[in-house]
């Protein structure tokens, strides 16, 4: 079964553009209250696909599809690099987006600022290498 990754990939294009802007918005402007909401609802959604992705990922190499329903985020990613999916440092970082997100989940304010703002190149270049790895998965299922 082939993987979707369309709207995987438009979340992130839709992440880079809100966090660009962002950079560039004038503190004073309402555009500036405007890009770290979007922001953050693009990390969000790509954090929740991530995990669903993978899953889809890791489907074949388990004997029932429920057993990979039933593994928690971290899991999800320790299975990943166990198949070589991605490198255990990219998911530690996974687990430390996940850990941000729940310590700053509906602060918009100075923690997103300070603690999710700094993540977020580093969290669209793993997302896009995931996007990358999950179509390489799929060449594989297909080759």
């Amino acid at each position: 079964m082939k993987i979707d990754t369309t709207y995987y990939e438009r979340c992130i294009s839709t992440l880079e553009k809100a966090h660009g802007l962002l950079l560039k918005a004038n503190p004073e402007n309402i555009d500036y209250d405007l890009y770290p909401s979007a922001s953050i609802k693009e990390f969000e959604i790509i954090l929740e696909q991530s995990g669903k992705l993978l899953r889809k990922v890791l489907k074949p190499y388990f004997h029932s599809s429920k057993e990979v329903d039933k593994l928690y985020f971290k899991d999800v990613f320790r299975q990943a690099v166990l198949r070589s999916i991605i490198t255990d440092e990219t998911c530690e970082r996974w687990l430390q987006y996940r850990n941000n997100r729940n310590s700053t989940t509906h602060d918009y304010g100075v923690n997103f600022a300070e603690e999710t703002l700094v993540l977020i190149p580093q969290f669209i270049n793993d997302a896009t290498e995931l996007a990358v790895a999950i179509k390489q998965q799929n060449d594989a299922i297909e080759g």
